[in-house]
């Protein structure tokens, strides 16, 4: 009798330890997911995933970076206004040179370089995330200028991006950010560590809705109509600063 309490008793202690084994294989296959979701990586877009709530804007890592990011002191610590066409749509846009100099010296480099001309905007997000990322001019969510820059500059302290912000898109790395960003079309609840916001839109906006926002993703590209290639394409075909 004894030996058989004992065997029975054995067999609860495995059976504990294999549910036990069995939620903590669980745990970490949701956690490698939310860490594939938040951080780098790239697939047909820029790091879609699974779940497109959980989606956000990323500028996957290049391997190896070859250049230097511009000078803070291009963006001469003011506010600079003027123009970025998509498509035919004028937005007007104003960039933040005083609380990301940085961010925005890169953005107003790559402008006057012509380095954003004809780049298209390759992701569109629909649900519970709504953003256009654009400025890879590989189109597929992992190119970049050829270097990466950091740190995170002008960082909403409660985490929300309202409608019309320009903010960059990242890899993990809060020093990973290069030529992506995106533009936030409804108000937006974003992850810590956040994301720089460097510009706003000032007009042209409902426009952007009608015309690309509203015609929704397109399914053949990621298997998704809320996370992947904006069924209208979109190219930027001019920016003007001043």
């Amino acid at each position: 009798m004894v030996v058989n309490d004992v065997q029975k008793d054995r067999r609860r202690r495995d059976n504990r330890i294999g549910i036990i084994a069995l939620v903590a294989v669980a745990v970490l296959a949701v956690g490698a997911q939310l860490g594939f979701s938040f951080t780098g990586g790239s697939t047909s877009v820029a790091d879609p995933t699974t779940t497109p709530t959980e989606a956000v804007p990323t500028d996957p890592a290049q391997a190896e970076p070859t250049g230097t990011p511009p000078a803070p002191a291009i963006a001469e610590d003011r506010e600079w206004t003027g123009t970025m066409t998509l498509n035919d749509i004028p937005l007007g846009i104003t960039i933040d040179g005083e609380n990301a100099p940085q961010a925005a010296a890169n953005f107003i480099d790559l402008s006057q370089t012509g380095f954003y001309d004809n780049v298209g905007c390759h992701r569109l997000t629909t649900e519970g995330i709504f953003v256009l990322q654009c400025g890879d001019p590989t189109g597929t969510g992992t190119g970049g200028p050829g270097y990466q820059f950091g740190p995170l500059e002008n960082v909403p302290a409660d985490g929300v991006y309202p409608a019309g912000t320009i903010a960059m898109a990242r890899a993990q790395a809060e020093d990973s950010q290069g030529s992506q960003f995106f533009i936030v079309y409804e108000d937006t609840q974003l992850p810590a560590p956040g994301y720089t916001v460097f510009g706003q839109v000032t007009s042209g906006l409902d426009e952007l809705k009608t015309a690309v926002i509203d015609a929704g993703v397109d399914p053949t590209t990621s298997g998704s109509t809320m996370d992947g290639t904006p069924m209208v394409p979109v190219q930027i075909t001019d920016i003007t600063l001043q």
